[in-house]
Order: structure tokens, then C-alpha cells, then sequence
């Protein structure tokens, strides 16, 4: 209801503003062909004719922005609310039927390991919020260090299956090639790396349905970049939202995408910590259902 009626007042400005900008260039128009042979008022009436135009352009575009960043923070408090209440829910049960009546001890440590797995939700989604908020400064990356960046995908990769319990051979881990078993070393700081490897591995998981089939692969170009490739074989981006993906809050429309769980912050802190590190990210994917692959490109070590 919310989203709809939101909606309807971004058209309404549109439309408010188009009409205006017609009255204005209709009025001046007139009042300049009916002044035209007194140049200082012609003038002064083409000048006053811009500011109006231009101002009207300007306050409709504010609004219909507000209105569209309204509503992603709306998205977005829906979506923590909801990745909130459902772990604390879950555990409350578990406690109640353990305070309530006997389990046998199989079912006691079932019991145990599923409210584990909520608690690492529930403190995964809180670390996202909270790593949103300190990436949203723009600063240079802290506690710069040289990394194995090959040791750090594949321990990234390694834990993104443990995460979701997934068979490695869901998540394929593809050896670069043509480095002639030299170093491939990236500077910055490893923990924020992994969260922004991390973050790519578990979209594009998501997002890839019942059936994961990921591959990750690590591309040198050239002695100075290194560039991460994850290509899934999900329900693809739409052309028009490959750019948008990265903006804070955004989540890809559509009704599959509607019912991946997601805070729309992941790829926003990916971009964030990408640029900290003098790197940048991009995506690319054939439209619904083609996959996407996302491509993270860092300045690498020379050797």
C-alpha cells in the first residue's frame, strides 16, 4: 500500500511539473512574441523564461527522487524487520518447547544446532547493517597489509558453502591461469576483502535458486590488476538495473527476485569497499534467467 501510494505521488509531481513547464514556456513564449521589439525586455523575459524552466526541472527531479529513495528505505526496513523477527521467533520456540515439556537428547541437540543457525543469521544481518554504515564514509582502506589473494578467495569460497550447506561441488573454484606459479598479491585490509568476496559468493548463491551452480574464477590482465569473476546461473538482472544493483537499498525487481531473502545492502558494500581499496566493481548478465556474473577488480602487487 505504501509503495502504491508513493507511486502515485511521484506521477503526480511528473505530471505536475510537465504541465507547469508547458504554462511557463506557453505565458513567456507569448509575452516574448508580443515584446519582441524591445530587446532589453526580450531579454530579460528569455532569462526569466530559463529560471523557470530550470527551476521546475529541477524541484520535479528532487521530488520524484526523494519519492524513489523513500521508497528503497521503506524495502529496506521491511526486509531487516523481517530478518530480524524471523531468527528471534524461531529461537523463542526452541526455548519454549525446551522449557515446557522433555525432548530426548537427539532432539534437544537439533534443537541447539538450528538456534545456532539463527543466531548466525540474525548476527549476520545485524554486521551488514552495521558495515553499511561505517562504509558510507568514504575513507582509504584501514590496516593495509599484502594478501594472498588466491589464499583469500578460496578460503571465501570455502566458507560461503559452509554457510549454506552446500557440496563444494556447488561452488566451482577455478585455479588462475598463466601466472607461472607466481604470487598473486593484492594491499589492503583482509577482513573487509572477505566481506566483499563473501558478499558476491552469497548474491550470487542466493540468487541462483535451488539449484547453485557457481563458478569463481581469477583473471590478471595485466602485472597491475587483478580482476575476481563469480558467475551464477540465476534468475538474471535486467539490463536497465546493472548499474543500480550497487545503490544502497536497491534489490532487482521482479517477483523471483521478491522472494530471495536480503537487506539490498551486499553489493553496496562491496562497491564501497572495492573503491577504499583503489578497485571497483561491475556486473553483467544476459537478462531473466541468463545468470549474472559479478566481476570485482582490484590494483594488484607487482611480483
Amino acid at each position: 500500500m505504501q509503495i502504491t501510494a508513493r507511486r502515485t505521488k511521484m506521477v503526480f509531481f511528473l505530471i505536475l511539473g510537465i504541465c507547469l513547464v508547458a504554462a511557463a514556456v506557453a505565458l513567456t513564449g507569448s509575452w516574448i512574441i508580443l515584446n519582441w521589439r524591445e530587446r532589453v525586455l526580450l531579454f530579460f523575459g528569455v532569462v526569466f523564461f530559463i529560471a523557470i524552466i530550470t527551476g521546475l526541472i529541477l524541484n520535479t527531479t528532487f521530488l520524484v527522487r526523494e519519492i524513489r529513495r523513500n521508497e528503497h528505505h521503506d524495502s529496506f526496513i521491511n526486509a531487516v524487520t523481517h530478518e530480524l523477527k524471523t531468527p528471534i521467533t524461531s529461537i523463542r520456540l526452541y526455548l519454549e518447547t525446551l522449557q515446557r515439556r522433555e525432548v530426548d537428547e537427539k532432539q534437544r541437540r537439533q534443537f541447539y544446532q538450528l538456534m545456532l543457525e539463527d543466531t548466525d543469521r540474525l548476527r549476520g544481518t545485524v554486521e551488514q547493517v552495521l558495515k553499511a554504515g561505517e562504509v558510507g564514509y568514504k575513507r582509504a582502506a584501514g590496516n593495509p597489509t599484502e594478501i594472498d589473494f588466491c589464499g583469500l578467495v578460496r578460503e571465501s569460497v570455502e566458507l560461503a558453502c559452509t554457510r549454506h550447506h552446500l557440496q563444494p561441488a556447488a561452488v566451482h573454484w577455478q585455479q588462475p591461469a598463466g601466472t607461472n606459479g607466481s604470487k598473486i598479491s593484492v594491499q589492503g585490509d583482509p577482513d573487509e576483502l572477505r566481506t566483499a568476496i563473501l558478499n558476491i559468493l552469497d548474491n550470487a548463491i542466493k540468487y541462483s535458486g535451488d539449484n547453485v551452480d557457481v563458478s569463481v574464477g581469477i583473471e590478471t590482465p595485466d602485472e597491475h590488476r587483478v580482476l575476481l569473476h563469480v558467475h551464477d546461473q540465476g534468475i538474471g538482472i535486467p539490463a536497465h538495473e546493472l548499474k543500480r544493483i550497487f545503490k544502497r537499498f536497491y534489490r532487482v525487481g521482479g517477483r523471483s527476485a521478491s522472494q530471495v531473502k536480503g537487506t539490498g545492502l551486499g553489493l553496496f558494500i562491496v562497491r564501497a569497499i572495492a573503491r577504499a581499496h583503489g578497485g571497483k566493481v561491475f556486473a553483467e548478465s544476459g537478462g531473466h534467467s541468463r545468470g549474472t556474473t559479478i566481476t570485482l577488480e582490484l590494483p594488484r602487487i607487482a611480483s
